[in-house]
């Protein structure tokens, strides 16, 4: 009776195990369900007002309206070079999301110089910038080991999120030095900060911030991507903050 009463309590235990194990399983695929879903809706969201921006831009030129005006055909002109990038930016985005969840990102590592890769990434933010912005570089360090193409979305990431987050008037400076056996690369801004508490989950796939940083039409990837990234070359990456003053992304070789 005694073997048979305590197999009946480690029975009961198992069943118990089991269906706690049952509903961690089914509440962790509720969790991954909306934050797919809510990553979706996000990123749909995104998209959705570039394409009505092109749109409106391509039917305002193609009704011969703006003709006799060269200035604002001009600005018609600016504004589809703009929000084409911010499409393509977004495109990548997911496709490098993707490639990252399903294991297939693919790395040809070796030295590049840093300070082409630099220009072409201030160009880009210059001309799809909808508010004015400085560049200041310090590039002490001119070449880095790595994936170029990766490295420069790890970059953008960061420049994107530095002018997102960032006041009227933007000042972004990047830099690289040599320290000891590593190269440090870094993306400071002059926004608005991240509170104090939040600092230790930037780099969440679901964090999108708050107190003035929560960005609604985000879909707050850009940190986590930047982290996957760095992970993935076989660099570090941390940041620092004092709300109200500056963000300063840091990564390092």
């Amino acid at each position: 009776q005694l073997y048979y009463l305590l197999g009946t309590v480690a029975g009961f235990f198992l069943l118990a195990f089991g269906i706690f194990k049952q509903v961690d399983i089914i509440q962790r695929q509720d969790k991954l369900f909306q934050m797919r879903e809510d990553f979706s809706y996000a990123m749909v969201h995104d998209m959705k007002n570039p394409i009505s921006t092109l749109l409106m831009a391509v039917k305002n030129l193609r009704s011969g309206r703006l003709d006799d005006k060269p200035d604002r055909k001009r600005e018609h002109f600016d504004l589809l070079e703009r929000e084409s990038l911010h499409l393509l930016d977004l495109t990548n985005r997911v496709l490098t999301l993707s490639k990252m969840e399903h294991h297939q990102l693919l790395l040809t590592k070796d030295w590049h110089p840093l300070r082409p890769a630099v220009d072409d990434l201030i160009q880009v933010f210059e001309a799809k910038a909808t508010k004015p912005v400085t560049f200041h570089t310090d590039l002490q360090a001119e070449a880095v080991y790595g994936d170029l193409e990766y490295l420069k979305e790890a970059l953008s990431n960061l420049i994107d999120n530095a002018l997102k987050y960032s006041k009227e008037t933007v000042e972004i400076r990047i830099a690289s030095r040599r320290e000891a056996d590593f190269i440090r690369i870094s993306v400071r801004d002059n926004g608005i900060g991240i509170p104090e508490h939040d600092m230790p989950y930037i780099f969440d796939k679901t964090f999108t911030g708050e107190n003035g940083r929560t960005h609604k039409k985000s879909t707050g990837m850009g940190l986590y991507i930047v982290k996957k990234l760095c992970n993935k070359l076989g660099h570090g990456v941390s940041a620092k903050s004092v709300q109200g003053e500056f963000t300063d992304h840091i990564r390092q070789k």
